[in-house]
């Protein structure tokens, strides 16, 4: 979720086990409502409209389906928000001058058909918004880094910057001698951001 400079790591909330088990819940409510929507259809349009037997609106059984669904996304939804809540509070309330943050290219990374949809699940912007006005409610001084300043790839130690790391290099590696946490090297930088 996020890495502080200070060397504390904040779990991603999408990998804990309530989540993942209301995933899966939520996953066979929605293949429970189309067998029911399927089962209600019988024939179609010449515009592939489905004609039903009974309008959707008059079938207690699929509103109950959709009750259950709608039940089951705001139950997501409020566990990833208050974990955001947590997480701004912490990082907040340890009272720093200055807090940080990268700008990330969020556009780009929604166009990976695979990471697409763990980007959206990270709430990342709610995150940023939440960190923003509790700044402003501390008087910490919030600062939003250029999105193309090199963070993981600058060494935090001598400076130098790495141009051939790639996502998958998890630990990064200077020829200075330095051995350090790739997301953690990023945070010393962005600590050390020039204003």
């Amino acid at each position: 979720m996020a890495v502080v400079s200070n060397g504390k790591f904040y779990k991603n909330v999408n990998k804990t086990k309530e989540v993942k088990r209301l995933e899966q819940k939520l996953k066979r409510e929605q293949k429970q409502l189309s067998r029911k929507i399927e089962a209600n259809i019988i024939g179609h349009t010449k515009n592939r409209k489905p004609i039903y037997k009974t309008p959707l609106k008059d079938t207690k059984n699929i509103q109950k389906q959709n009750a259950e669904i709608r039940q089951l996304h705001k139950k997501l939804t409020d566990i990833r928000t208050n974990h955001l809540h947590q997480c701004s509070n912490e990082i907040v309330k340890t009272k720093p001058s200055r807090i940080v943050m990268e700008c990330l290219n969020i556009k780009g990374m929604m166009k990976n058909k695979h990471l697409s949809k763990a980007i959206a699940k990270q709430k990342l912007y709610e995150f940023k918004r939440q960190i923003q006005y509790k700044c402003q409610k501390y008087g910490i001084e919030f600062i939003e880094a250029d999105k193309w300043f090199p963070s993981s790839k600058t060494c935090s130690c001598c400076g130098q910057i790495k141009s051939d790391l790639k996502l998958k290099d998890r630990l990064y590696v200077c020829s200075c001698g330095l051995e350090l946490d790739r997301d953690l090297n990023a945070s010393i930088n962005l600590e050390n951001y020039p204003i």
